[in-house]
Parts: structure tokens; C-alpha cells; sequence
């Protein structure tokens, strides 16, 4: 097989041929179809601060098609569709073929183009576990009540969006700075929007809403806690994906008995939690959610077959801080 593997953060992709791996236990051998590019995959770089004598293959958001299985599998065959984001402590996807386990793969959207469904993996993972099972909101209790999204125009603020407005019912703002961004928000589903490069504070409450029962910060926590902190409502819950620099005073929150929680989507593979085959269940919905047109791919650009040029390109997109939905390569030629 090929891969694309990186040695330093300053080096460029390089094309390596590597022997195709058997897969075992749970795995899945997966021929990749296309991918999507997301910011991890540039911080994982970044982070490479001495030369690697194993270039590292970064990627975690691929569709592709089942071609083995290990012998603990049970929920695909050969032939079988699927999408999937992966897990960080292994090889990614800026390959040819990845060896997956199964209960982290859903299948794919058949509906979509390949390039499409890559787009989805990891941001609707990220954005369903921020909304469902760190915020717990539910459509029965939580629908019509307020949540505040900083970052809308993203790839999870854009299917974030979508799932608090389409599934759990809520009034969503969100966040976004340009024309362009806001008119993708709008698009996305959001009721209102605000200017995250503003105060956010007299922004929001110039609405003349309630305070927000939910925020989900997908933009510089350090940046945004105070006024998050001075926003949530009483007994409000905060999430937010983004690591802070900074220590943060969390008896702002005492008061109003408000909570912070923190959303990794790659927490169940890094650690095989018990409920692991939960990232399964959760693609599938999100596969019929799409095949059924309940929400949208987020995909906004395809830049043509995964090789270096591209791979850099998308890269440089992504580190300019000003992409919209998400970016997507085809398979290595």
C-alpha cells in the first residue's frame, strides 16, 4: 500500500510504500475512497518537534470499501461501504489503505459522493458527543430552550448547528465574522448571529433572548470563558473542544451551579472505553440522518487526488484560520 507519512513539522508529505497489513481482532482492512483534511491534522504535525525515523501518517476522516476483516468482526463484510474518523494513537488516513476497528465505523451514506461522506465522520462524532452526551440534551426535555455555538462556520459548527436545530429542537446562535460565514451559518440552520471578534456578552443580550442554556465553544476557549462564564444561564451547562493556555476561574460558574466539560472525540479509541461500538451506533444515525435529508454533508471544496501539492494546499487552507465546512481529497492515484 501507500501512504503519505510526515517526519517533522517542518518537512514535506512524503510518498512511502508500506507492506498492505492483515487485520485481526476487531479491525478492518479499508481500500480509502477519499478523505477530509481537519485541523488536528496540522497540530499533530506542529507537534512533531524532533526528526521521526518513521515518518508518521496523520488523517482521521475517511470513506472507503471493506476489503478483509479480523476475526472478532462482526458488523461488516467484504464489499461493505463505510465511513469513519478513526483513532489518533494509530495510523491515519492520508493512505491507501487503514486498518480500522469496526466498532468506530459506520456505513456510509449512500446518498453521497465519496468525497461527501469523508466530510462527516469526525465533526459529526465530535459535534453528537458534545451535544448528546457531554451537554446531555435531549429533544424531549431540552427542545426550544437556547444554546449558543462560537465557531458556527467550522467543520463541527457547521453540523453542530444542524444537529441542535434538526434533531434536539433548540434556538441556535452562532458565532461567525465574514459574509461568506454567516450566510454558511444561516444555511446551516442557525436562528441568530453573532460576531465572535465582538463582545459576545452585549451581543447576545442585545438579542433580547434568555441567557443560553447550553454553549458549545469551538473557537478559543482562553479567548471566550469570561464571556461564557458571565453568559451561561443558571444551572447552564458549557462545553468546549478547544485545549486553553490559561487557568480559568471556574467559581464564576459556583453561582449559578453552571458546568464545563470538556469533548475529545478520540477519547473512546485512545482509551477502548466500554461503550466504544457507541461511535458505531452514533455514525449509523448520522448516515441515515443524510441519506434521509435531514441535515447536509458539510463539505465545501474538493481539492482533486490526495498527493503532496494537494495535501499542503489543504493544510495551508486550514492554518489560514478562514475555512469554511470542510476540505476533502480523493484517493491516492
Amino acid at each position: 500500500m501507500n501512504v503519505f507519512g510526515f517526519n517533522s513539522n517542518d518537512a514535506q508529505p512524503q510518498l512511502l510504500a508500506q507492506p498492505t497489513p492483515i487485520p485481526t481482532g476487531h479491525d478492518l482492512l479499508i481500500k480509502i475512497d477519499a478523505i477530509a483534511v481537519n485541523p488536528v491534522d496540522t497540530k499533530v504535525i506542529a507537534g512533531m518537534t524532533e526528526i521521526l525515523s518513521t515518518p508518521r501518517v496523520v488523517g482521521w476522516d475517511a470513506t472507503g470499501t471493506v476489503i478483509a476483516s479480523g476475526e472478532s468482526t462482526v458488523l461488516f463484510k467484504a464489499g461493505d461501504k463505510v465511513f469513519y474518523a478513526g483513532n489518533i494513537s494509530r495510523p491515519g488516513c492520508y493512505a491507501s489503505h487503514q486498518l480500522v476497528d469496526e466498532r468506530i465505523v459506520g456505513i456510509a451514506p449512500s446518498t453521497l459522493t465519496s468525497v461527501e461522506a469523508a466530510a462527516m465522520p469526525l465533526t459529526s462524532i465530535t459535534a453528537w458527543e458534545a451535544l448528546f452526551s457531554r451537554l446531555k440534551i435531549t429533544e424531549q426535555q431540552d427542545a426550544g430552550k437556547n444554546i449558543l455555538i462560537i465557531g458556527g462556520a467550522g467543520g463541527v459548527g457547521s453540523i453542530a448547528i444542524q444537529l441542535a436545530k434538526k434533531v434536539a429542537k433548540l434556538n441556535v446562535t452562532a458565532t461567525a465574522s465574514h459574509t461568506a460565514s454567516i450566510k454558511w451559518c444561516k444555511k446551516m440552520g442557525a436562528d441568530q448571529i453573532i460576531n465572535h471578534h465582538g463582545d459576545l456578552t452585549h451581543q447576545y443580550r442585545a438579542l433580547g433572548m434568555r441567557d443560553p442554556d447550553y454553549i458549545l465553544c469551538l473557537n478559543d476557549t482562553d479567548q471566550h470563558y469570561a464571556a461564557m462564564a458571565d453568559l451561561i444561564a443558571p444551572q447552564g451547562l458549557i462545553c468546549s473542544i478547544v485545549g486553553s493556555q490559561q487557568k480559568q476561574d471556574l467559581d464564576k460558574l459556583k453561582s449559578k451551579s453552571a458546568g464545563f466539560i470538556w469533548e475529545f472525540m478520540f477519547t473512546r479509541p485512545m482509551y477502548n472505553t466500554h461503550d466504544l461500538i457507541a461511535q458505531h451506533h452514533l455514525l449509523n444515525t448520522i448516515s441515515k440522518l443524510l441519506d434521509e435529508g435531514k441535515i447536509i454533508s458539510t463539505l465545501t471544496e474538493s481539492l482533486g487526488p490526495m498527493n503532496a501539492e494537494n495535501i499542503q494546499k489543504a493544510h495551508q487552507q486550514l492554518l489560514s484560520g478562514t475555512t469554511i465546512g470542510k476540505l476533502a481529497l480523493t484517493a491516492i492515484v
